[in-house]
């Protein structure tokens, strides 16, 4: 049996991940930085470590053999940041990827799967013309994720390095907003708690509130949900391929006026439809798309969700919160 291990499982990307593996009949080794899981994992036969990455001695704690891929999700990042710790972005995704490269030196293993940060590639964002996979990264100059990046950029580099030296095939995917369903509404902008605009949409849907469309209703994006993002990721394991740089994306992108609209339809209640309000006057939403040809060829991703299929799925993790032992009810964070 194949082992894998999972560096940042509790997160929402991990979860998902720990699981369908499980389901692939995977040895999956669960690790994340909560001092409990609150037995989540046990409850799927799954074990759990509770490991700070940016201690090399806390790598003892975990198998020395018999690895065959490591997924590195684990890390600091601005949206779950409250206040500003530029710190912990050297500490645990530069100082973290490192000791993650070295114990997968160490245990033999041929292969690591990394998220990369959509901000590398900003600069070349400025309309629906698709960026592709293969860039110059770049990090923003003055914003809350200048220094977040600078980190992802820093960790690349680290795994390309550890790719030529050592030959650990990596995989590194570069991500949009992966969508799922959590009990945590709220995210974080320089530092400050906001709720998510998606989940604003979704709690207006369901109590009938009017819902304003700011902007150019018909700018699109990247609409990616997590299933078909695990998708990408079981393509990597499974790879024979050296691997480099793929981008995570959805067979279509989603207008503005499609993502209300479809909320309205999945979320709002017959004969209580939110009413939607057009505010053109106000500014543009942000627009890109990703490039997928190379992540589609390469690896051989078919995405399953497209967006209404996505918000029907969440609707339904949203009433039965499969994950509330790890993650709270939504009243928690509230």
């Amino acid at each position: 049996m194949k082992r894998v291990i999972i560096f940042g499982a509790t997160g929402t990307l991990g979860v998902y991940t720990s699981l369908r593996f499980k389901e692939l009949d995977y040895n999956v080794i669960a690790v994340g930085r909560r001092k409990s899981d609150n037995g989540f994992f046990a409850d799927h036969n799954i074990p759990y470590y509770s490991v700070d990455i940016s201690k090399k001695e806390e790598f003892d704690k975990l198998p020395t053999e018999d690895v065959e891929c490591v997924i590195h999700y684990a890390g600091a990042m601005p949206a779950h940041m409250k206040g500003y710790r530029p710190h912990e972005y050297i500490d645990s995704i530069i100082t973290g990827t490192l000791n993650v490269l070295e114990y997968t030196k160490k245990v033999h293993g041929k292969k690591i799967v990394f998220t990369q940060s959509i901000s590398d590639c900003f600069w070349m964002v400025h309309d629906a013309t698709p960026v592709p996979a293969d860039i110059w990264r770049k990090f923003p100059l003055n914003n809350d994720h200048s220094i977040y990046v600078i980190a992802k950029n820093a960790a690349v580099d680290l795994i390309e390095h550890y790719y030529e030296a050592f030959g650990i095939k990596r995989f590194i995917l570069r991500l949009p907003t992966i969508y799922l369903y959590h009990p945590d509404p709220f995210y974080h902008v320089n530092g400050e708690k906001r709720e998510m605009f998606y989940r604003m949409f979704i709690d207006k849907a369901i109590s009938g509130e009017p819902i304003e469309i700011w902007g150019d209703a018909s700018k699109v994006k990247e609409i990616v949900y997590v299933k078909d993002f695990v998708q990408i990721v079981e393509k990597c394991v499974e790879s024979p391929l050296d691997g480099g740089f793929y981008n995570v994306g959805e067979e279509e992108c989603v207008s503005l006026e499609e993502q209300v609209r479809g909320i309205i339809d999945v979320f709002g209640k017959e004969g209580h439809k939110s009413p939607v309000i057009y505010r053109s006057e106000m500014q543009d939403p942000s627009e890109f798309v990703f490039d997928i040809s190379k992540t589609k060829n390469e690896l051989g991703y078919k995405p399953k969700f497209n967006y209404r299929k996505s918000l029907t799925d969440f609707k339904q993790e949203m009433e039965t919160n499969p994950f509330e032992k790890l993650w709270g009810k939504e009243s928690d964070y509230r």
